[in-house]
């Protein structure tokens, strides 16, 4: 028996080979044998993380993609583990995170299934309840196929534009024995270089010389960038060449683009510098407009930004990877020139060619313009801090002086902050100095508790405080999240800003009131999160935290916070402190 080997050690072999570090799962029992094979036979080598649901599991494997750009495994049971996780494979599509999803199936032969169970867990293919929003999915036959399409899928999840894929395995194969002399033969289960990883995507050089004229000849240009902090090189880049031009650059967000404190950094003054725009130059963007244009909440209206004559360009991966049954492509953006490139590896070819056109004149241009952006950003980055002092004795809490006083008990760690900015505050008053400062902005409710995890699991072991600014609706889905954390020694600081409500739901509740001239006061049913109030801070310590709170005053947000980190940095524990915040 000890000799033996089977399918599903192949499949953690795979893993091993292909440098996955990390597996989190709800068990099921469709993948049992995998579970074996990694417990006995790989020696918890990729680590099992251990969920207390499936979307939790995906969640934690996106978070800690976005934090490490390389990819992580989750696994799910069958139709029922699948269903629930999907939801959480939606928004790392959304996301472009590169989440390796392994399930199981069957068995495929009916004549080994057990009764009843094996035949409503078993689907024609399964991969099709998330197809619509994976990269790939493939059910391989089979060992040539498993290991084939492991390498295929790796491939796929980490070639641009990244995403999860899907690969599920047939229940019979996982504990059938294969022959080791046929793996080898096979190829092995090692990472292989020239399949699974393509070269970056260079622009056509005509184009981006086009672009550099532009820039170089345009008197306002502005960047607005999305993805390019998914390569830290990328951010480097975009700060050498704002810098040469003495150029403003507004940060959606996506990933952390440019750092906050730099003097050309444009976030929370987008329409001030958008609208003396004559050039926008969008970088690894989707879904522009939402920059470039005001919403009017009420009736879904957006009006443009831009002054008229503005120049519009994009250098991104354009309509790859778009999807036809999602509309996540957003709308299409008229432009002047769109170039198909990796901007970590555009962006320097611009530079480059910026260099070589600009002349003296041009470049006394390009330092006056810095001036006058570094003033600007000065100017606003005073009157932010203004604004949050000013609020400190308000209660509940105040957004802008809870993130102010969070930020200033953190930033003597080497802090990272994994998703949450609350409306942006945290970037208007805190220091992102570099891109690994923060892994992206917080996505849909469900998601924030999941990822965080991840980013934390991430950096695990570093010494940095991983810092989560959780919001109260989005950890009631998935609370007992917090037992993973404890469980498995995620060192997280948890702070929470808490409402007592689904504000974002409450808001529109009253825009629709006040448009039909009915009464806003109600518009809090079905949207409070209150009588009774959750006990945060008591759910945590009932998980194995350490917990504080609820805390309503500005005061005592500053020393709670600063205990509550203390105790993740000295003894690895997950602390969680409990806020009571306003609305907005």
């Amino acid at each position: 028996m000890a000799g033996k080997t089977y399918g599903s050690d192949v499949i953690a072999d795979l893993l091993r080979g292909y440098g996955i570090k990390y597996v989190s799962l709800n068990p099921g029992s469709t993948f049992r044998g995998l579970h074996d094979s990694l417990v006995n036979y790989a020696g918890n080598d990729p680590e099992m993380i251990q969920c207390t649901h499936e979307e939790v599991a995906v969640g934690i494997a996106h978070g800690y993609a976005k934090a490490t750009g390389e990819p992580m495994a989750a696994i799910v049971h069958d139709v029922v583990g699948l269903l629930h996780a999907s939801m959480a494979v939606y928004y790392a599509y959304i996301d472009r995170a590169p989440v390796l999803l392994l399930g199981a199936t069957g068995p495929m032969d009916v004549g080994r299934r057990r009764p009843y169970i094996d035949w409503i867990h078993t689907a024609l293919p399964q991969g099709e309840a998330v197809r619509r929003f994976t990269r790939w999915d493939y059910q391989p036959v089979g060992l040539s196929d498993t290991i084939d399409s492991f390498a295929r899928a790796y491939r796929v999840a980490t070639t641009d534009p990244q995403g999860p894929v899907y690969l599920c395995y047939d229940a019979g194969f996982q504990e059938d024995e294969v022959d080791p002399a046929e793996v080898a033969a096979l190829g092995g289960t090692g990472f292989r270089e020239a399949v699974a990883r393509p070269t970056r995507l260079h622009g056509d050089p005509e184009a981006l010389g086009r672009v550099a004229r532009l820039l170089v000849d345009a008197d306002n240009p502005v960047f607005v960038t999305s993805y390019v902090g998914r390569r830290p090189e990328g951010v480097a880049a975009l700060v050498e060449l704002a810098e040469f031009l003495g150029a403003p650059v507004v940060d959606r967000g996506e990933r952390l683009c440019f750092p906050t404190n730099h003097p050309l950094a444009a976030h929370g003054r987008a329409p001030e510098v958008l609208a003396d725009a004559d050039l926008v130059v969008a970088l690894d963007v989707r879904h522009l407009n939402k920059v470039v244009a005001t919403l009017d909440s009420t009736t879904r209206r957006t009006t443009s930004q831009l002054p008229p004559g503005c120049v519009i360009v994009e250098i991104g991966l354009g309509d790859l990877g778009i999807n036809a049954w999602t509309q996540e492509g957003g709308p299409v953006q008229d432009v002047a020139l769109s170039v198909l490139a990796d901007t970590a590896t555009a962006i320097p070819e611009i530079t480059r060619r910026c260099r070589e056109l600009a002349g003296q004149e041009a470049a006394a241009r390009f330092s006056r313009r810095a001036e006058v952006h570094a003033g600007r950003h000065a100017g606003a980055r005073a009157r932010w801090r203004e604004e949050a002092l000013a609020a400190a004795g308000q209660r509940p809490v105040a957004t802008s002086c809870f993130v102010h006083e969070v930020g200033e008990a953190v930033k003597d760690a080497d802090w990272v902050l994994t998703a949450n900015t609350v409306s942006g505050w945290a970037k208007r008053l805190w220091d992102f100095d570099r891109p690994d400062r923060h892994p992206g902005e917080s996505l849909g409710t469900a998601t924030q508790i999941g990822i965080s995890l991840g980013v934390a699991l991430a950096y695990r072991g570093t010494g940095r405080l991983v810092v989560d600014i959780q919001p109260d609706g989005d950890l009631l889905f998935d609370a007992a999240a917090l037992w993973t954390a404890a469980y498995h020694k995620i060192p997280i600081l948890v702070v929470m800003y808490n409402n007592r409500a689904y504000y974002n739901d409450w808001e529109h509740q009253i825009r629709v009131a006040r448009q039909r001239g009915r009464d806003e006061a109600m518009a809090y049913l079905g949207m409070e999160l209150d009588k009774p109030a959750p006990d945060f801070a008591g759910l945590a310590r009932s998980f194995g935290w350490y917990g504080i709170g609820p805390i309503e005053t500005a005061g005592e947000v500053g020393p709670a916070v600063r205990k509550a980190r203390d105790i993740v940095l000295s003894e690895g524990r997950p602390a969680l402190v409990d806020v009571v915040t306003q609305y907005r």
